[in-house]
Order: C-alpha cells, then structure tokens, then sequence
C-alpha cells in the first residue's frame, strides 16, 4: 500500500536577535491534541498550494505576519502520529524575516516570544519527539536534514535521520 500522509508545514519564526522563537501554546480548545503544549506555526496543506506557500499562509493566518525570508530545515516524516494513527509528513521551516507585528493569540491559543535556549532545553512543554529534530532546526550546518519517526500510542518509537 502507498504510503499517503497527510502533508503540513511547520515553522519556527526566530526574532530579529535570533535569541528568541514565537510558539503558539495550545491552550484554547480542550479537544486539542496539542492541548498544553508549546510549538512552532503551520498546518495543512492546501491542494492548490506549494509548501511554501502554505508555510506563508499559515504563519500569515496563525501569527499576522508576513514571511520575508524562510530556510526549508528538513522534513520529518511521522506515520502513526495522527489522533487517530494518521501518517503526517512535515516540512519544517525556519523563518528568519518577517514584517508586521504578531498577533498575542489565535483560536489555538496564545503566542508569544520564548528564549530559543528555553525550547532547545527542554523547559518547554513539548511533544517528546520534538527534542530530536529541534536541534537540527537551529544549528549551524547548512544540509537539510531528512528524518522518519514513527509514532504509537502517542508517543515516538524511533528516529532516524540523514543530512543531505
């Protein structure tokens, strides 16, 4: 059977410092699977549009503002990861410029600006799986990075990666 995931960005909007990363904390509807939890923007794709674009789109729609520059990181595939055991395939962008100024909330919950040392150190709530590919978000090494992390039960079972 065709492996056939459902496709989603996912970006992590730095601050003009670089020191700090503007997360949503979802915290506004108790049916939430992210309920709690801290993370990046982003969402499902559209059909008609590139990642890209459905990277702009959503950080437009989640946070008000207007992607000027973004750096494709990598992509994490997660079959199982779903509420319901759907396959996901992110791609994960860092979004170092934007205009305008972002919103306080959404109808997912708040946003605000966290130490990028805070995410990184696990002084966040997160999924779990996210303290292994954070890392590859952030560093220096200019390869994007291409992983596979199956979920079970709501939690990761594995991960795997490689740097292309």
């Amino acid at each position: 059977m065709p492996y056939q995931p459902i496709i989603g960005t996912l970006g992590y909007v730095l601050s003009p410092d670089g020191q700090q990363v503007l997360l949503i904390h979802r915290n506004a509807r108790l049916e939430d699977q992210h309920l709690g939890k801290y993370n990046g923007l982003g969402g499902k794709l559209n059909p008609d549009e590139s990642v890209t674009e459905g990277m702009r789109r959503e950080i437009e729609e989640e946070a008000g503002i207007r992607v000027e520059a973004m750096r494709l990181r990598g992509t994490v595939s997660w079959p199982g990861f779903g509420k319901h055991g759907e396959d996901w395939l992110g791609f994960i962008f860092l979004i170092e410029a934007f205009g305008g100024t972002p919103h306080r909330e959404n109808p997912e919950g708040s946003l605000s600006w966290e130490p990028l040392h805070r995410l990184l150190n696990g002084e966040l709530p997160l999924w779990e799986g996210d303290r292994f590919f954070l890392p590859l978000v952030f560093d220096d090494d200019p390869r994007s990075f291409h992983g596979v992390m199956p979920y079970s039960d709501g939690r990761p079972v594995s991960w795997r990666y490689e740097r292309v």
